[in-house]
């Protein structure tokens, strides 16, 4: 109950400090992490978790399924179809070579093998808007650039999923019988994507008969009775619970815009609840033995990746683009390590890897160094893009940060806008 009492204060805290943190180089998403370190064992010992607790892999696994099932219901695939080009080059060119230079960097400054380097690239690929939320939120801010960014963080989660779960069988104790392995994984993700496309489709069926539906009031539940069932049946199959999520989120919203239009309040507050609880577990793990474990040529990969690995690879991945230069370097800066990061390394860390625990530690003071960077850059840069109702004063929005006409903008091209985390 202790971890309990210390995210509601967490909680109180971030919401009372989150009109401020609109403003400043302040985010709410640090606050959670922050607290979380505070109160672990390197510091007030309130709480007591190691990577191997259930409460890590528990937090984390919810977690990521519910921000993926929210991510999912934002893809539009008439708007993706109009306007593929520039996200097609961040995650057809950007990515891979991003994935390339991690792991390049890692084997060479810090000296894991060759599988277990790849492994970190594929850990760190994908990112997330909403450490960049003065950005990628904002109306004033070109919208080539916002959907750009929204839709490679929307997608690369799951593009590097498939490429994680191999390495790790192919890293992994069982090496030896890598073949298997990968075969097991394909099933799972198989599976994983059935279970995503066929469940909305069965259930859109129901809601065809004149005796089936909600009212108005119960609306909102019924896509989270369909993730309720989703994520149940994919535990009980062991199909891969967060391919099943995002393929959900996209085929409901595809088949029944109104459940999603419905559900998105509701969805977008749960998985940031969740993505909270999930980063102060997270900042719980950030003790200062994790950091004093990284060598200098682990801090070293660290200061590469944020600011060279992934500028340098999106900068080509542009080039011949109608980006301005200001465009480019904003879309370069910010790659965030994306909340998919930290439940993709605590894979690593619990699949008993022979450099599990390097390659872990790595990759959190990775994360950890990227939310402060980019979370906190993200105001002042927007005020280059003459952004300065960061705030969402009422009246002028729709309370959420969010003018009410942006929210209107975003249903048009199928983009997120996530609220200050």
């Amino acid at each position: 109950m202790v971890l309990v009492a210390v995210f509601g204060v967490a909680l109180l805290v971030a919401v009372l400090l989150s009109g401020l943190a609109a403003r400043t180089v302040l985010s709410t998403s640090f606050l959670f992490l922050v607290g979380g370190a505070l109160v672990s064992d390197g510091f007030l010992g309130l709480i007591h978790i190691t990577p191997d607790s259930d409460i890590v892999s528990v937090t984390a696994d919810l977690a990521l399924f519910a921000v993926l099932f929210t991510d999912g219901m934002h893809v539009s695939f008439p708007k993706l179809r109009e306007n593929w080009k520039n996200p097609a080059r961040a995650l057809g060119l950007g990515m891979p070579l991003a994935f390339v230079g991690m792991a390049l960097i890692t084997h060479y400054l810090v000296g894991l093998d060759w599988t277990t380097s790849f492994l970190v690239g594929a850990v760190l690929a994908p990112t997330d808007p909403v450490f960049a939320s003065a950005i990628v939120g904002r109306k004033e801010v070109p919208a080539k650039l916002r959907q750009l960014l929204n839709v490679e963080s929307g997608i690369n989660d799951g593009l590097a999923l498939p490429i994680v779960l191999v390495l790790i069988a192919a890293a992994g104790p069982t090496a030896g019988h890598a073949e298997a392995s990968i075969g097991m994984i394909g099933l799972e993700l198989g599976l994983g994507l059935a279970f995503g496309i066929v469940l909305p489709l069965f259930v859109a069926g129901l809601l065809k008969f004149k005796l089936l539906g909600a009212e108005p009031k119960l609306q909102p539940l019924l896509p989270l009775a369909v993730g309720v069932i989703l994520y149940g049946l994919c535990h009980l199959t062991h199909a891969n619970p967060y391919l099943a999520a995002f393929s959900a989120g996209a085929v409901l919203t595809a088949v029944s815009p109104e459940a999603k239009t419905a559900f998105e309040p509701l969805g977008e507050a749960l998985a940031e609840l969740a993505k909270f609880a999930a980063l102060l577990v997270f900042g719980a793990l950030l003790t200062p033995q994790l950091f004093g474990d990284l060598s200098f040529g682990g801090y070293v990969v660290v200061f590469l990746a944020i600011v060279l690995v992934r500028p340098a690879s999106m900068l080509l991945s542009l080039v011949g683009t109608r980006f301005d230069r200001r465009e480019k370097l904003v879309a370069a800066w910010f790659g965030p390590k994306g909340f998919a990061s930290v439940v993709y390394g605590l894979l690593v860390l619990q699949a008993g890897i022979p450099q599990g625990e390097e390659a872990y530690t790595l990759i959190a003071v990775c994360i950890a160094a990227s939310i402060i960077a980019h979370s906190s850059t993200d105001v002042p840069i927007a005020r280059l893009f003459n952004v300065d109702d960061l705030a969402g004063i009422p009246g002028d929005d729709d309370g959420a940060g969010i003018p009410r006409d942006e929210g209107a903008a975003a249903e048009d091209t199928g983009e997120r806008d996530p609220a200050r985390p």
